[in-house]
């Protein structure tokens, strides 16, 4: 028992060997966002500690060595855990971006200066050339409280949710990953790509970025006061 403030998994890369090898094929701007998405996870992550007033130190056993009552050890053991795995693949994915520009000024400097005026040596410049990747939809709003924190954002029943703060279809963990989202942000804002689908069977998909911010106290129950579906 005298380790059971520790994490329950090993402190190693998230990703399998096989993942990581993939990721050195990823553009600039793929790799840009899942640097953004690694620091909002670990944002939302910290909000859960502080949420139980606890950091990554904290002694989760009391004076007598027994688990402490007065927290929940299993998810905040969960929460350390999954900080540490996720730090570690923030270092090798900064590793990766750090070789990703090198490369590419290389690669100005073998073109003459050919290209350089149009990047001025500036890594925000590849992330303006591509066109945004859209993720796929792994959630559908199912119903949205009127005057809640969902409908103040702008949400909608039958709005297919591609990205919630972080979360994905790749990582939403049977939505396991939003209340995360949620519980790890109240009071700020979280950045929720959605489709939506408008005149009927036949109409035309509508690409939107809302902006959320769960809160209580909104008159209604939970932090959001929408109800959603996973696809």
């Amino acid at each position: 028992m005298s380790n059971i403030h520790a994490p329950t998994v090993p402190s190693g890369p998230t990703t399998a060997p096989a993942a990581n090898g993939r990721a050195t094929h990823l553009t600039f701007p793929e790799l840009q966002r899942k640097k953004d998405n690694i620091e909002a996870e670990l944002k939302a992550l910290g909000g859960v500690l502080d949420s139980h007033g606890v950091d990554m130190n904290t002694s989760l056993l009391t004076h007598d060595g027994f688990p402490r009552a007065d927290l929940d050890v299993a998810q905040i053991r969960t929460t350390r855990a999954r900080i540490i795995h996720l730090k570690n693949d923030y270092k090798d994915l900064m590793a990766l971006i750090e070789k990703h520009l090198h490369e590419h000024f290389a690669s100005l400097q073998d073109e003459d200066g050919q290209n350089g005026a149009t990047s001025n040596g500036d890594p925000s410049a590849l992330q303006d050339s591509v066109l945004e990747v859209f993720d796929r939809p792994f959630a559908k709003v199912n119903s949205v409280v009127e005057n809640s924190p969902a409908a103040t954002a702008g949400l909608k029943p039958g709005d297919l949710i591609r990205n919630f703060g972080y979360v994905n279809f790749q990582n939403h963990d049977n939505l396991t990953k939003v209340g995360e989202c949620v519980q790890g942000n109240e009071g700020q804002n979280i950045l929720v790509k959605i489709c939506r689908i408008t005149g009927g069977a036949n109409g035309t998909a509508q690409e939107l970025r809302l902006t959320l911010t769960p809160r209580c106290g909104w008159g209604g129950r939970g932090l959001l006061g929408c109800h959603i579906l996973p696809l």
